[in-house]
């Protein structure tokens, strides 16, 4: 958490980490020290111990605006399945890949890389004469976050 914010202030964005009080207690988890830094750094919320924080992520995220963007390692699959239908849960899922950035630490694990949220909708598109179609190279189970980032650029002539 200490290099995810660290990483993120940088960029001078304005943060906000979503925790549980149990942060707050000095231990062989949640140094003292370390969580004055960040504080430094961010802003925090702790939540109860035993909340669904989650739901704090999500009204969060939406009540800071359309350009707000969050770093979760889950995957919000049971707010998905939460909704009432298949067209409001493919809006959820646009608006996840749009809104979510992705946590991925490197391989040596000595510094962290974020891949950003998509400022477009990986959807087949077309423009004049020109199909751009998204692909992957193999198959593989994904998330609802992660899409294909290649794309095929086909033109009619």
């Amino acid at each position: 958490l200490f290099d995810a914010v660290s990483c993120l202030a940088k960029e001078n964005a304005r943060l906000l980490v979503l925790g549980r009080k149990h942060m707050l207690i000095n231990s062989s988890n949640w140094k003292r020290e370390i969580m004055k830094e960040m504080q430094n750094k961010a802003d925090f919320f702790f939540a109860e111990n035993t909340s669904e924080d989650d739901a704090f992520l999500l009204y969060a995220t939406l009540r800071s605006g359309k350009h707000c963007k969050f770093v979760t390692r889950d995957f919000l699959r049971d707010h998905k399945a939460c909704l009432s239908n298949s067209v409001t849960r493919h809006l959820f899922r646009k608006w996840q890949r749009g809104h979510q950035i992705v946590f991925s630490p490197s391989v040596e694990g000595k510094h962290i890389n974020f891949l950003p949220a998509f400022s477009y909708d990986c959807v087949v598109q077309t423009t004049g004469d020109t199909w751009h179609i998204p692909y992957k190279d193999s198959f593989e189970e994904k998330y609802s976050y992660q899409v294909p980032r290649k794309w095929l650029c086909i033109q009619q002539k």
